[in-house]
């Protein structure tokens, strides 16, 4: 739920912003694998490995081996990294585009789980994605991810924003919860208008978007 006293907005990328597909790293894989396309998509897991990679706990080249073994990849880690980077399928015109306008009345944040290899490759496939955001709060640099409640309090801090103030943007159900038991008002998004509905609540003025 959410209210007219946002202070500030924060929102997720991928799904949210950037249109991303992991079945594209599974298709660029599967021609360096032992195992058929269908065995490769049962065995590619959001994993602890997954995860710690998110946090920055394990570096790019040990989460690629875990992924080599894993998958039965004959793949060099360049070939796995193009995979890796191949899930990008291009920005979300419509909700960066409600993102500038929000931004002319309410500071706006991006908060994202990722990689190192991730955000160099999308903040340099996007940078228009990325000059909408006030700042840009990445997982692996945080050393938290959602939907753990410490990641968003230690935003909450960074910005020295109360979480009650904070409308937080997300297409995952567990995200969206989890802000929620942080103190965050928060929107599931399905798509664009599910923002700029939320966006009009707040009275920003969004034009003709």
């Amino acid at each position: 739920m959410h209210n007219s006293t946002a202070q500030a907005l924060l929102f997720d990328v991928g799904g949210v912003v950037v249109d991303i597909d992991f079945n594209r790293a599974l298709r660029a894989w599967s021609a360096h694998s032992l195992l058929s396309p269908d065995e490769l998509k049962r065995r590619f897991q959001f994993d602890t490995a997954y995860e710690r990679h998110e946090r920055g706990e394990i570096e790019a080249h040990d989460y690629f081996d875990h992924l080599a073994s894993t998958l039965q990849l004959t793949a060099t880690r360049e070939d796995i990294a193009s995979g890796w980077n191949a899930i990008f399928v291009a920005e979300i015109t419509a909700t960066r585009r409600l993102v500038e306008a929000a931004r002319t009345t309410l500071p706006c944040y991006a908060f994202t789980n990722t990689n190192a290899s991730h955000l160099a490759c999308w903040t340099r496939l996007f940078p228009e994605v990325v000059a909408a955001f006030d700042g840009i709060f990445a997982s692996h640099q945080i050393g938290l991810r959602k939907p753990e409640l410490a990641a968003f309090e230690h935003i909450c801090r960074a910005t020295d924003i109360p979480a009650e103030s904070f409308l937080f943007f997300d297409d995952l159900p567990e995200n969206v919860h989890a802000a929620s038991e942080a103190g965050l008002q928060a929107v599931l998004v399905r798509c664009p208008a599910d923002v700029a509905r939320a966006l009009r609540g707040l009275g920003c003025n969004l034009g003709d978007r």
